[in-house]
């Protein structure tokens, strides 16, 4: 194979062919120092944002000029650079207790066992634009390069030089073309290393391919100045690939019993009825043979558009992302401006008109066909007319496909083709020109003649709604593995890192609504376990009567688990012996007066903070010692003070006799410990037993007062567990810490719950914490739910809930299909494999279906499910990955 590249300087390539380009990366992500990435676009957007991006592609089309061309490069990703992404910003972590490995260490061998053995990639956009100069030196310096690169390969000589004014003359150009580009869709130069790494892309279809990550920080490949010209390494090494249209697969094949005695090579060339083959005509495909191996690729080119076609069915591009295999797409574009074009429309209705006189003269008339391309014309030659930057774009499409076997190459290359004539596309492979439409997908090449005949006709914004500009992408850069992208036909990792939006500026909170059994607690689990395990701290409210989240805690942090029971009262929480100096007086004091009901400026609050205060300064401060403090005032004082004191001992007598509030009057508890990162790495706190008045009490004294004691014990323990929460959460900036409420209605029923949740929603970014709330309807996440940066969205089968949470995540509540999706097409109840489907959103705004993994680790598996009949087994990951393939 003839390598079409001549010299690489920066991101331009001189070409073999004569030509000069400029290559750029599109929506490159973060730069080199990680300082500035792009919002991606998830697989379902609103409306608005649709329109602005077609915007930004109309803009971006109509910027280029002559013959640029744009490359959809499916990359190969390795199941290790998921695991270094996994991996990526934790500190080397300390010895943990026992001989076991580290938990994350488990998560990351959990997630390589998992994805080792699935096709996966990622898709990256690639531009290509020729660079024209006005220097007629210049122009015969490219063209004596480009003879002189034809004879250097028989002569076995160097390719000549270029100068550093040449490179200096096309510097200029290509900056004027990034000037051009600026305002559009975010792009880069592309590197040395990775503009070879579109060549070995190409050639490696089907095999293993080099890793774009590894290419993305190569500093090879490049040229170098010496002596006032530029040298470029060689090249040819990349050019040793023999290329082979309908080549014979020895696996299929009978290539041992040759009829012409041996005349006929494996390698297919001969006369092909000499082999137990078929025909070559039925053999369209492209062998390529390369010191890695044989693969097969299939190149089909787009044959006919539909003249018609809707906004939502128009993403051609971005549909190609739904099938279970990669396709690469190389789009050769040429630019015709509007003036231009309308002379060659008037051309064609003058042709037209001829023809339409002729089949006057016929006794059959004029077909219907004449009469649909006039009107075409008319509506091509209005919208060319209603504004001078129009432009036509003429494009010829490339579809690639492949495999290791022909035979999987030539099922792909039919599925492909079904699946564009589905939309009314026509997608051929032609026979005879495979090598041809291999070459078009090369850097640095020019377009052959003969692919001319697949040239389609567009204006600008019909072409830019085919999606060709666009990635999509759910989730973070990294963090855990949360599960896998059900947007895209292939295996495609979903991460997110809700520790790390603290450092980005955004939000760590996570709002989950759904259904009972949709999987809620299961996502929360999964990501609770992730921040204790990545070295955060997980701090848990747990209402419901079975202890789910204890009894997890318990199985998947061994060791460093710390669990408050309201019932059992193993532990003290008392504020007194919690918190040290003003921050424990300040707690107890607000604890009394919500227990007891009184004012803290009334006679019966000074004599309390008093007491507090007494108890406080003690050797032993206690809530028990508030007691006896207020029994020895009631024993000495005189007058109201006496009174006052007599009575509030008795009544919080009345208070610590009661089982409920044994945790915080019962000295002879050990106190729970708030020092998270010497002592737990996750604290759950379970309020089974406790009751709270209703909502509708809190509105109206009188019948707040008149609520049963256990009741009120609950709202005054739950202001004490909130108390916890926040101190912990807030103690130490520089560890994460998250802090999850399952079931949320339960907890913002009352003003202790909700002034947490909204503390937590406001100040938690700058102290490094953030809420992880579960909750059955949207509007339960309470008013400031708008401040969660993380959202899902799980099956929720009434139709306003659904509604309710289409909004939440930020789509569009009245749509019709997004409304089916979320009451019937997420984890549909009854199908195996199709637990814990969601809608995310992540802070980048991009939207798309997920379905979570739960990793096979006995400690994370064995009660992280709460499914009656099925606790401790979680659904067999490899199973669900290959259900999900195969749905699709």
């Amino acid at each position: 194979m003839r390598v079409p590249i001549r010299h690489i300087a920066g991101h331009l390539v001189w070409s073999t062919q004569g030509s000069v380009w400029a290559v750029y990366r599109l929506h490159p992500g973060p730069d080199g120092q990680g300082r500035r990435e792009e919002s991606v676009q998830g697989s379902y957007v609103p409306g608005a944002v649709r329109d602005e991006q077609l915007g930004k592609i109309t803009h971006l089309v109509r910027s280029l000029s002559g013959a640029p061309r744009l490359f959809g490069l499916c990359a190969q990703v390795d199941a290790g650079e998921v695991a270094l992404r996994m991996i990526e910003g934790i500190e080397p972590a300390e010895a943990v207790q026992g001989d076991g490995p580290h938990p994350w260490v488990e998560n990351v061998e959990a997630a390589l066992d998992l994805l080792g053995e699935q096709e996966m990639h990622h898709r990256t956009l690639w531009l290509a634009v020729p660079l024209a100069t006005e220097s007629a030196g210049l122009r015969v310096a490219a063209s004596t390069g480009a003879l002189w690169a034809e004879l250097s390969l028989t002569l076995g000589v160097r390719p000549v030089p270029v100068a550093r004014r040449e490179v200096i003359a096309y510097r200029e150009q290509a900056s004027r073309v990034e000037a051009a580009l600026a305002g559009g869709i975010a792009f880069r130069p592309a590197r040395p290393a990775e503009i070879v790494w579109m060549l070995q892309h190409a050639v490696h279809r089907g095999l293993s391919e080099p890793l774009l990550t590894e290419a993305e920080t190569s500093s090879l490949f490049g040229g170098q100045f010496r002596g006032g010209v530029l040298h470029s390494p060689s090249y040819a090494d990349l050019g040793q690939v023999r290329l082979q249209e309908g080549g014979v697969d020895p696996a299929v094949d009978d290539v041992e019993d040759l009829t012409g005695g041996g005349q006929i090579s494996r390698s297919g060339r001969g006369a092909w009825w000499r082999l137990n083959t078929g025909s070559p005509l039925r053999r369209r495909w492209l062998q390529v043979e390369s010191e890695a191996g044989c693969g097969y690729q299939a190149q089909l080119a787009l044959a006919e558009c539909p003249p018609v076609v809707g906004q939502d069915s128009a993403d051609l591009f971005a549909q190609l992302e739904m099938l279970d295999f990669p396709v690469d797409y190389t789009v050769d574009l040429t630019l015709v401006p509007a003036e231009k074009a309308r002379d060659q429309v008037r051309r064609k209705k003058n042709e037209l008109i001829d023809q339409a006189d002729q089949y006057d003269a016929r006794p059959t008339g004029m077909p219907s066909s004449l009469a649909d391309a006039a009107r075409d014309l008319g509506e091509l030659d209005a919208r060319l007319s209603r504004t001078s930057v129009e432009v036509e774009v003429q494009s010829v499409t490339v579809l690639t496909v492949w495999g290791p076997t022909t035979a999987v190459c030539d099922a792909r290359a039919r599925a492909l083709a079904a699946l564009l004539g589905g939309a009314d596309y026509r997608a051929v492979r032609p026979a005879g020109l495979q090598e041809a439409l291999f070459t078009l997908g090369l850097p640095g090449t020019v377009r052959p003649g003969v692919v001319r005949e697949f040239t389609q006709h567009q204006v600008s914004e019909d072409w830019a709604l085919g999606g060709a500009f666009t990635t999509v992408e759910v989730g973070d850069p990294n963090g855990m593995f949360l599960g896998i992208d059900l947007d895209c036909g292939t295996t495609r990792p979903v991460m997110i890192n809700v520790a790390d939006a603290p450092k980005q500026d955004a939000s760590a909170s996570m709002g989950v609504v759904g259904d009972l059994g949709a999987g809620k607690s299961v996502l929360q689990k999964l990501i609770a376990e992730s921040v204790w395990a990545r070295g955060g701290c997980a701090i848990c409210i747990d209402r419901t009567p079975v202890r789910e989240w204890a009894a997890f805690a318990r199985s998947a942090a061994k060791g460093r688990v710390q669990i408050i029971d309201a019932a059992q009262a193993e532990v003290s929480i008392d504020p007194l012996r919690m918190f040290a100096g003003p921050e424990g007086r300040h707690y107890a004091l607000s604890y009394l007066t919500l227990q007891l009901g009184i004012g803290p400026m009334s006679t019966h609050g000074e004599v309390l903070h008093h007491a507090v205060e007494q108890a406080a300064a003690s050797d032993a401060p206690s809530m028990h010692r508030v007691l006896e403090v207020l029994e020895t005032m009631a024993a000495r004082e005189a007058g109201k003070r006496q009174d006052a004191a007599a009575t509030l001992a008795g009544l919080i007598r009345v208070v610590a006799t009661n089982s409920l509030a044994r945790m915080v009057f019962d000295p002879r508890l050990p106190p729970v410990r708030l020092d998270a990162s010497s002592a737990s790495d996750m604290i759950v706190i379970t309020t089974t037993g406790l009751t709270l008045p209703p909502k509708a009490a809190f509105d109206k004294p009188e019948v707040l007062h008149q609520q049963p004691l256990e009741a009120l014990i609950g709202r005054a323990v739950l202001y004490l567990i909130a108390a916890i929460a926040r101190q912990t959460a807030f103690e130490d900036p520089g560890r994460f810490t998250a802090v999850v409420l399952d079931e949320l209605y339960w907890l913002t029923s009352s003003a202790e719950g909700t002034a947490l949740v909204h503390e937590i929603l406001h100040d938690g970014r700058k102290h490094g914490a953030g809420l992880l709330a579960g909750s059955h309807d949207a509007k339960e996440l309470g008013p400031d739910r708008g401040l969660m940066a993380y959202r899902a969205l799980a099956r929720t089968a009434d139709r306003e809930r659904a509604r309710r949470g289409l909004e939440f995540v930020g789509l569009d509540p009245d749509d019709t299909e997004l409304l089916r999706l979320v009451t019937t097409g997420l984890s549909p109840v009854g199908q195996r494999g199709r637990e814990g489907e969601f809608l995310l959103t992540c802070p980048r705004q991009n939207t798309g279906r997920v379905k979570t993994v739960i990793p096979r680790i006995d400690r994370i598996t064995a009660s992280i499910t709460t499914t009656p009949g099925r606790h401790g087994l979680a659904p067999s990951t490899d199973a669900a990955v290959g259900a999900d393939q195969g749905r699709r």
